[in-house]
């Protein structure tokens, strides 16, 4: 497989799930990949699976100023960038009274301000063309209770890639989104719920899904593939949602 050859690709939160099975899919159609994470034991786990030639790179997706240093590393290292997947985030669940003001910056900064920040840094690397996958979610379309601020930043995101292409468009970057469904990654085991509550809620789930499952990785990661490579030039600022028909139930 080589739809990827030659292409240079960064991927935020490359550390496990989505991010890390689409840096092996990467790989595996032959770009020279970077990622991003905060956790240095999985950075380094991550570092085994996927071999000594992915750029790693420390960095928190929350944090707008750390974002021109993962500019640099990138620049320093490959020289351009080919393909960027905003894929790092964080899903703070929770009732409306239980929000505090620095738990809604904290899910705000690093689900939508950081990823823009970083594309800010990005935009002098970009080859001519280039693609931008952003990370949206079907939540952003749902009134779910609990997903207040989560939905809001995915609805940033969403609006994001729209506005960047009509700025970018011009210089041959284009910018679409990606917004899962219930996905099985381990970002569903840092919800904080108890074994018997989190089961609950994955059968609760699965039940509103008309394809009856949640979505795997595997899944989300040949999408991004395919925004990353040349087969789509003509997909623009548009949304792929991709969520086991929950969004029309």
């Amino acid at each position: 497989m080589s739809r990827l050859t030659g292409k240079v690709a960064l991927i935020t939160g490359g550390t496990s799930g989505i991010g890390l099975v689409t840096a092996q899919r990467f790989i595996e159609e032959g770009a020279r990949v970077a990622i991003t994470g905060t956790n240095a034991g999985r950075l380094e786990e991550a570092r085994n699976i996927l071999g000594g030639d992915v750029l790693i790179i420390a960095a928190d997706a929350g944090d707008a100023a750390a974002q021109n240093d993962i500019a640099r590393q990138i620049g320093e290292t490959f020289g351009k960038l080919d393909a960027l997947f905003l894929n790092a985030g964080i899903a703070d669940l929770r009732p409306l009274g239980d929000w505090t003001e620095a738990a809604f910056d904290r899910s705000i900064d690093v689900d939508l301000k950081g990823p823009y920040f970083l594309v800010k840094a990005l935009v002098p690397l970009f080859s001519n063309p280039s693609s931008i996958i952003l990370s949206g979610s079907v939540n952003a379309h749902m009134g779910m209770a609990g997903t207040h601020v989560y939905a809001l930043a995915k609805a940033g995101m969403i609006s994001l890639a729209r506005t960047l292409s009509g700025e970018l468009i011009g210089r041959g970057i284009r910018a679409n989104v990606i917004s899962p469904g219930p996905i099985d990654t381990p970002l569903n085991d840092k919800l904080g719920l108890d074994p018997e509550a989190a089961k609950a809620r994955a059968k609760a789930v699965v039940g509103l899904v008309p394809a009856g499952r949640f979505g795997t990785a595997g899944e989300i990661a040949n999408a991004v593939v395919f925004l990353a490579s040349d087969e789509c030039p003509f997909m623009v600022g548009a949304e792929m949602l991709i969520d086991g028909g929950l969004s029309i139930a």
